[in-house]
């Protein structure tokens, strides 16, 4: 009789201890886990500062500019996660009429990298919007073909890191608009983006949009 009891008590004690083992590994998992995702936040207006070490890192910094140096800035920091891509970049953007992101995309371009760009119709057209610029470059760009705007606002880097919030990329809403981007690689929030953002890009193929009126 006592030894199955003692039996029972080691067993449970068994359990017990494997059952802490696995919560324990599971805290370490995720822990690890959250360390490697990036989420950042960034919010706007941004510090004004040069950005061209961003596009040149080579290039000293005691090029002539006015404006200061070597800052980490909430735009800087865009440009950076922007200009992180390595095979592809989709942008979802209502308005898009800021050079310096501009010249990150065409960057981007020049290096091979794969550009869709869905826009509004609209605010393509308005005086310096860059739409044109990365039509011109050779970029593919549809805007939409609903009567409604097209007011998203976000990046996908690669398939796998999320860029969205407020913020519009026009020079205003950088430096003068109370504005804020979250920048995150967790799974669960990228994929709803990449979906929306395949199902839009169909959705406003023109090529269908003119044969669908036909039919």
């Amino acid at each position: 009789m006592f030894d199955s009891m003692w039996t029972v008590k080691v067993v449970s004690l068994g359990v017990v201890a494997l059952s802490l083992s696995l919560e324990l590994l599971f805290w370490l998992f995720s822990r690890r886990r959250s360390e490697r995702i990036t989420n950042k936040v960034l919010f706007f207006p941004s510090e004004v500062a040069c950005v061209e070490h961003i596009f040149s890192p080579t290039l000293p910094h005691s090029h002539v500019c006015s404006l200061p140096h070597g800052v980490d800035t909430s735009f800087s920091r865009l440009l950076r996660y922007i200009l992180s891509a390595c095979s592809s970049l989709d942008l979802c953007l209502f308005s898009f009429s800021n050079m310096d992101l501009s010249r990150a995309v065409l960057l981007l371009h020049s290096r091979g990298v794969t550009i869709r760009v869905l826009t509004d119709k609209v605010y393509s057209a308005i005086s310096g919007s860059q739409i044109g610029v990365l039509r011109k470059a050779g970029i593919c760009v549809r805007c939409d073909v609903s009567a409604v705007h097209m007011h998203h606002k976000f990046a996908v880097v690669d398939g796998r890191t999320l860029i969205t919030g407020s913020l519009n990329w026009t020079l205003t809403a950088v430096q003068s608009n109370m504005e804020n981007i979250i920048i995150t690689e967790e799974p669960d929030l990228v994929q709803p983006f990449v979906k929306e953002f395949c199902r839009l890009w169909g959705l406003n193929d023109s090529a269908q949009y003119l044969s669908s009126l036909t039919d």
